[in-house]
Order: structure tokens, then C-alpha cells, then sequence
């Protein structure tokens, strides 16, 4: 029996010892970070994205991606056909022409379908060079800041892992390319056996990679959320770019706030999905009644999807609190249990919080007009009606999924 229950938490989410896991905020710290690991690569690169825009980054990391394979490293590359729906087709081409082996995820589905699996998106963002050093966050393959646009950059973040922990970050993202490109012997990637082992020192940090997908890891993300809230002692700090969470995530907030754990809620301010922004504003005042801090964000557009909890278990990674992320999208997150690390990432978050946010008052809040609070509500109604709809059974997804994902 294991009485500690932090304890407890870390046999049960799979942590592995021995990593070195930094914290890089934003394209600033992540484009150079991905690109230098490129440069470095000797035998394959796996780069996988929601989106990839043909801009001033999509183009540079391209350069970077055919750099290496000039120098005979193989490069894999999975977007998501929804998410980068506008990538061209003449960066498609060119990018196949340098030798650079591109795939699209589920690239044949029309805007205007209201078949369920529509919703179903690859909405990781990893990056893995040879098996040293591997990236895992909320990052996508675009510019920064919104075009023309003084608006500081999007404010988002992920990581960058050395240790023993890479291999099963690769070991997802080459599973997934191998269920998407199929069996074409072109498209044929690397085992493990074929690389020469890390150089790498690593470090000291226990990390756990969980991923969300339609087969055996429906709720792997919602669970490590739900286990590490379940046992806040002291504080939840938990920032959000979509933040509609189902009964028994918002119960288990409002618990441990009745717990007397402080819960601080980072969220979206800047209107980016119109339905969304004002569905979730309906479940503002049972949470601010429950003492529930929440703080929106005005600086520039939020796109992170962090966590900390007691200072030493975070999480970095695609996933959101919504039933988008949680119940369909293939998402993936990083989760290290670690005092620097969540020490670096709590003060980072509680910066924004102090000088970039607007915090919602209860007071305030419970003086809405009632107009506002009914189109709140119908806006909420409408996106748990979404829901329903694209609910669906395990039995059926997978088998769905491994016929509508080949691209063209």
C-alpha cells in the first residue's frame, strides 16, 4: 500500500525517472529550440502539428526540415487536414519534392458534414529529433503574433525533454505516422533498434507523456487532470485557451476549493471562438461562488493549456478542458512532477495573471444584466447540444478513424 498519495499518483500515471524537461514560453523560445534540434539530426526527425501555415515560420521551419534531409536524415511530417486547411498546395509539393515525407490527417472531410468524426482532429504538437531530445506543448507551426497586428505573440507553451522519456514520445509519434501514411514501404520509418541510443545526460525530473485517442487512451489526460486535483493540498493554478469542462471536472475544482485549496483559473479573454467564449461565461458564477479565482487574459490571444498543482505536478501540452479535447481530438500532454520545473512554470503563470489579466469579481459578476446571462446560456446549451451529437462509442471511433485518416 502506498500512503502517500503523490505517491500514489505517480505509479499510477506512469512517471519515468531520469529526464531533463525545459519550459520554453512561446515562439520565441520554441521555433529556435525546434529548429537547433534539427540542425543536430543525424538519422529522422518526426514533426507533428495541427496546423502549419504557409508564413514566415511555416517557411523557415520547412528550410530547416530540408537542410536535414540534405543531409540523408528522414523527415516525417503529419498536419491535420482540418487544422491546416489552407496549407497550400504548392508548399505541399515543394516540401515533397526536397524529400521531406508529408501526411495529412483526415484531409477529406467537408466543413459542412455533420458526420461526428468530422470533430475527431490530430491535435498534437510534437517534435522528435533521433532519440534525443523531444518537444511536446500546445505550440503550433505559425507565426507568433496575428498578422498585421501590433498584438504582443500568442501566449502558449511547451517543452523540450531529454532522458528516457524521448523514446516513448517517439514510439507515439511514429505509431501514429505508420496508422496514418499506411503501409507503403516508401513511407517506411525507423525502429528503435536502428538508432543509436541517446547521448544525452538527461537529468533528475519524473515526466509522463499521456496521450488522448479513440482506442486506448479515451481518458488518460481527463484522469491525471482529475487524480492530481483530487489530491491539491495548497494551490491549483490552471491556465486555458478553451475552458468548457464537463460535471465532474468542475466539481472536483469546486471541491478542493471547499477543500481550501486556492484555485486560480487563467482564461481566454479576447473573443476567438464566439459560442465558446460565451458558453462558457454561464458557469462563472457557481464557480467565483465556490471561491474560485478566475482571471481573463487581454495581453494577446491565450493559446496555452497548462497546469500546476502544489507547486511540483504540472502538465504542458494540446489539450484542452473541453469535450473537443478530452473526448475526441488525439491530444497529448507532458506531466512532470518536479519543484524547479513547477516552481518555473507557477511564476510564469501568476505574472500573467498580475500584470496581463482582468480578474472576474463575483460581486461584479452576479450584477450581469439579465439579457447577458440568458444568451450565456443559450450560447452553453448550444455547445453541450454539440456535444451530444458528436458523442460516440469506442467500439466504432477507432475503426472509423483508421478508414477516413489516409491522404490523398
Amino acid at each position: 500500500m502506498i500512503a502517500d498519495p503523490v505517491a500514489w499518483s505517480a505509479v499510477r500515471t506512469g512517471f519515468v525517472p531520469g529526464n531533463q524537461v525545459t519550459l520554453l514560453q512561446n515562439g520565441d523560445a520554441f521555433f529556435p529550440a525546434i529548429e537547433q534540434a534539427f540542425d543536430r539530426a543525424r538519422y529522422e526527425i518526426y514533426l507533428t502539428t495541427y496546423i502549419y501555415e504557409d508564413d514566415a515560420t511555416g517557411r523557415r521551419i520547412a528550410v530547416a526540415l530540408k537542410r536535414a534531409v540534405q543531409r540523408g536524415v528522414r523527415v516525417y511530417v503529419l498536419i491535420d487536414g482540418y487544422g491546416s486547411s489552407d496549407f497550400p498546395r504548392h508548399m505541399r509539393d515543394q516540401m515533397r519534392q526536397d524529400g521531406i515525407d508529408l501526411c495529412i490527417f483526415r484531409p477529406r472531410i467537408s466543413p459542412w458534414t455533420l458526420r461526428r468524426k468530422r470533430l475527431r482532429r490530430m491535435h498534437r504538437k510534437i517534435v522528435v529529433a533521433d532519440r534525443e531530445i523531444a518537444f511536446v506543448g500546445g505550440i503550433n507551426i505559425v507565426d507568433d503574433r496575428p498578422s498585421a497586428s501590433d498584438m504582443s505573440p500568442r501566449y502558449d507553451y511547451a517543452v523540450a525533454v531529454e532522458g528516457p522519456l524521448v523514446d516513448v514520445v517517439r514510439n507515439s509519434a511514429v505509431r501514429l505516422w505508420s496508422m496514418v501514411a499506411g503501409k507503403s514501404s516508401r513511407r517506411r520509418t525507423s525502429r528503435n533498434g536502428e538508432l543509436p541510443a541517446s547521448t544525452s545526460a538527461g537529468g533528475s525530473m519524473n515526466a509522463a507523456f499521456l496521450l488522448r485517442d479513440n482506442f486506448r487512451h479515451r481518458r488518460d489526460i481527463e484522469t491525471a487532470y482529475l487524480r492530481a486535483i483530487s489530491q491539491a493540498r495548497t494551490e491549483i493554478i490552471l491556465a486555458q485557451a478553451y475552458f468548457f469542462p464537463g460535471v465532474r471536472f468542475s466539481h472536483a475544482l469546486i471541491n478542493a476549493a471547499k477543500r481550501g485549496v486556492k484555485v486560480v483559473l487563467l482564461l481566454q479573454g479576447k473573443v476567438e471562438n464566439f459560442v465558446e467564449h460565451y458558453g462558457r461565461r454561464a458557469i462563472y458564477g457557481q464557480l467565483l461562488d465556490a471561491g474560485i479565482e478566475i482571471h481573463e487574459y487581454h495581453r494577446s490571444y491565450l493559446h496555452g493549456k497548462v497546469a500546476v498543482i502544489d507547486g511540483h505536478w504540472a502538465t504542458v501540452g494540446s489539450s484542452n478542458i473541453d469535450p473537443f479535447s478530452l473526448l475526441l481530438a488525439y491530444e497529448a500532454n507532458l506531466v512532470v512532477d518536479d519543484k524547479g520545473f513547477g516552481s518555473a512554470l507557477a511564476e510564469s503563470l501568476k505574472k500573467s495573471v498580475a500584470t496581463d489579466s482582468q480578474q472576474i469579481l463575483a460581486d461584479n459578476w452576479n450584477q450581469q444584466p439579465m439579457a447577458f446571462r440568458f444568451f450565456s446560456w443559450l450560447c452553453y446549451g448550444l455547445l453541450r447540444l454539440m456535444t451530444e451529437i458528436s458523442g460516440y462509442d469506442s467500439a466504432t471511433s477507432h475503426a472509423e478513424d483508421l478508414a477516413d485518416i489516409r491522404d490523398p
